[in-house]
């Protein structure tokens, strides 16, 4: 299965293309590995169509970008959730899977969110995820919704440091893509962790 897209607009707007092949399932790759790979897979296709959105409203408005993130931040909503279920589609030996992750997350009225992950990483170590961002509603619902954050990655340390990039100084940054769904309070979310690893966290909101 290959997704791909392109996405063409006003003259300051750059070209960009995008292919994405997860194959088929086959007797070395059973469907339930081979679901959680084509969620991911749509998931960082959408990651890089926001970005390339965002990328052309930033040529073409450099204020509404900017201001998207300098203006008060009128938290309306907390977001806490912990980790269910990790695959790691590439296991090592020393991969952990429990992360016992636990994590707080403010929520705005106009959709953006300010967080922190504290969890257990692949390998063990003790992390936090420092995070902003934003959610976007998907499918014409009000339960699913699409969530794009970015921040700071730290606790990945020796013998490990290499395993994340720009990880020289301790602090790494990471980008995270999730796919939710929201009914009354409860909250369930399907994170995509690079090419790494896909997590299923679940929590409430109040």
């Amino acid at each position: 299965m290959v997704y791909s897209f392109r996405i063409k607009s006003k003259p300051l707007c750059t070209i960009n293309e995008i292919n994405l092949n997860v194959g088929k399932a086959d007797s070395h790759m059973g469907v339930h590995s081979w679901l959680l790979k084509t969620i991911a897979a749509a998931l960082l296709l959408l990651t890089a169509m926001t970005l390339s959105i965002s990328q052309c409203l930033a040529q073409t408005n450099d204020n509404s970008i900017i201001s998207l993130w300098t203006t008060e931040w009128d938290f309306n909503q907390t977001y806490v959730y912990s980790s269910l279920y990790t695959k790691h589609f590439d296991p090592d030996p020393n991969h952990v899977n429990d992360q016992n992750m636990l994590g707080f997350e403010g929520q705005t009225k106009d959709k953006r969110v300010l967080g922190l992950a504290v969890f257990d990483n692949s390998f063990g170590q003790k992390s936090e995820y420092l995070y902003m961002g934003k959610t976007w509603r998907r499918f014409g619902s009000d339960h699913w919704y699409f969530k794009l954050t970015g921040g700071l990655l730290h606790g990945y340390v020796e013998p490990y440091e290499d395993k994340i990039l720009f990880n020289g100084l301790g602090v790494a940054p990471a980008i995270v893509p999730t796919l939710g769904y929201k009914r009354k309070t409860f909250v369930v979310e399907f994170n995509q962790l690079g090419l790494a690893a896909s997590m299923i966290t679940v929590g409430f909101t109040f």
